[in-house]
């Protein structure tokens, strides 16, 4: 099975703007910002879609939106920021490897699709 984008960029094959990295997961800036700040927090475990994860995941969801706050904080977003997971095609996923987008830098509307 062919590597997804998200496991060559850990790997190293492909180059990111590393904003966060830990024994359990990587963040990046997005190379198609829908924000001011868009970083996405993805895990070194390969889950293709939230709906796809496990009882056994819990503690690694729970550490990836931990994290986007951390670097929320980091990125002073303390007026606000949106975290976002796609799930499926119609729930916007262009990569089937989860990962959480954090959105802000800007003022966000809302409904947002």
């Amino acid at each position: 099975m062919a590597l997804t984008l998200f496991q060559k960029i850990i790997a190293r094959e492909i180059p990111a703007k590393i904003a966060h990295e830990d024994e359990l997961c990587i963040a990046i800036h997005d190379i198609q910002p829908q924000a001011p700040v868009h970083v996405l927090v993805i895990p070194k475990k390969l889950i293709a879609r939230v709906g796809e994860a496990s009882p056994e995941d819990q503690a690694l969801l729970g550490h990836l939106l931990l994290t986007a706050a951390q670097i929320a904080k980091e990125l002073n977003l303390s007026a606000g920021y949106r975290i976002v997971i796609n799930n499926g095609p119609h729930g916007g996923e262009s990569v089937p490897h989860l990962h959480v987008h954090l959105l802000g830098g800007r003022q966000l509307t809302w409904p947002p699709g």
